[in-house]
């Protein structure tokens, strides 16, 4: 049964169009860390500093995520939406007019925030709004949505580095628009029937997806470096994760009829150790680009089935702090990859990390296969 005060079309329209300002937020400026790491050069601790530019919004959005699933449960979806759609346009772009490292960290904080509260509202709509197969197919075209923006804004964020390592930050304001089409076209959404579950594993799992793929905006442009790539071909490069991420999330809706939650988590994992096996070994940037495109097509299937189960497992009066604990485990993971994986590669070089990490993931993956298996032949005994 869907909500009986529907959606109209535009209203699915914007909040679907303010998915792209979401998953990739943070990784927009990844094309300029090169570039920044040398214009802050004289700033102590600038290599770590001019990495955490990046990833201290993914913290402030872990932090900030299971208050914004308050605000969505005792406010309102939409209000939530709306302030977090103005607080980006003005986060986001004031990184154009910063040159002191520490405020820039500030700005891409509050930056944070918002995208916490953007994506917890956007998630929940969907599931308020829809059940079934349309929540879905809705919660794969999200994923789709969002993997569609970094094919569109990385691309585009490597090009206007090339001018200026503070260029990429203009493409923020397009926030601006999607908040007046809010503005106009949503209304709050009626919340039906209540379901229950566990959803501890579920977060930590996000977590750990996410702490590996965010190897790619954080690591690949210095491995990308050393192949003489320059800021236009780490933005394209980049992208291809998210290309892949658009096919798997359109896909999701039609392997989830065929297949149960178990395994398509397999084979995403899977994925993306296969993918970053090839990136690690990589002797070329078209290498480099078929692994992203193996580990961008796991993501696309993940991320989309996470949230239907937690949407299917949440009570409808707590929807928004449930679904923003999958927000914090997505974000928190993104934090932390550059800490967790600089040991590695400091030990053993950005494609030894890659490597690794993905014989881990492939690992993983082959055990999970082989518990569900063994838990299958018990259950059919």
């Amino acid at each position: 049964m869907t909500n009986t005060l529907a959606p109209t079309r535009r209203a699915r329209g914007t909040v679907l169009a303010a998915a792209p300002l979401t998953i990739m937020a943070a990784a927009i400026i990844a094309p300029s860390l090169p570039a920044m790491r040398a214009g802050f050069a004289d700033t102590p601790g600038s290599g770590l500093l001019v990495r955490l530019a990046l990833t201290v919004t993914s913290l402030a959005i872990a932090i900030s995520a299971p208050l914004s699933g308050i605000v969505a449960d005792r406010v309102g979806r939409r209000p939530l939406l709306l302030s977090g759609l103005v607080l980006y346009a003005v986060s986001g772009t004031a990184g154009f007019f910063v040159d002191d490292l520490y405020l820039l960290l500030i700005t891409r904080a509050a930056l944070g925030l918002a995208v916490g509260g953007i994506m917890t509202a956007v998630s929940t709509l969907l599931t308020d709004w829809f059940t079934g197969g349309r929540r879905a197919s809705f919660l794969g075209l999200q994923q789709a949505f969002a993997s569609l923006g970094g094919v569109v804004f990385l691309p585009l964020a490597g090009l206007l580095a090339t001018v200026n390592w503070h260029a990429p930050f203009w493409i923020y304001s397009v926030s601006a628009i999607v908040a007046v089409f809010a503005l106009v076209s949503l209304r709050e959404p009626e919340r039906n029937s209540p379901a229950a579950g566990s959803v501890i594993g579920i977060y930590v799992l996000a977590l750990l997806v996410t702490l590996v793929f965010y190897m790619a905006p954080t690591q690949l442009p210095f491995l990308l470096e050393g192949f003489g790539s320059g800021p236009a071909v780490v933005g394209a490069v980049v992208a291809g994760s998210t290309l892949t991420g658009v096919v798997g999330a359109l896909a999701f809706p039609r392997l989830r009829r065929r297949l149960g939650p178990t395994a398509i988590t397999t084979v995403s994992v899977a994925l993306m150790g296969v993918g970053w096996l090839v990136i690690g070994t990589a002797g070329t940037v078209a290498q480099v680009v078929a692994g992203l495109l193996a580990g961008g097509l796991g993501v696309g299937f993940v991320v989309p089935n996470l949230n239907l189960r937690l949407a299917e497992a949440a009570d409808p009066a707590r929807r928004g702090r449930v679904l923003s604990g999958l927000v914090t485990g997505i974000f928190l993971g993104q934090f932390l990859s550059p800490l967790v994986v600089q040991p590695l590669v400091q030990g053993i070089g950005i494609a030894g990390a890659f490597t690794w990490s993905g014989i881990a993931l492939a690992a993983g993956a082959a055990l999970a296969a082989l518990l569900s298996n063994r838990n299958n032949g018990k259950e059919t005994r």
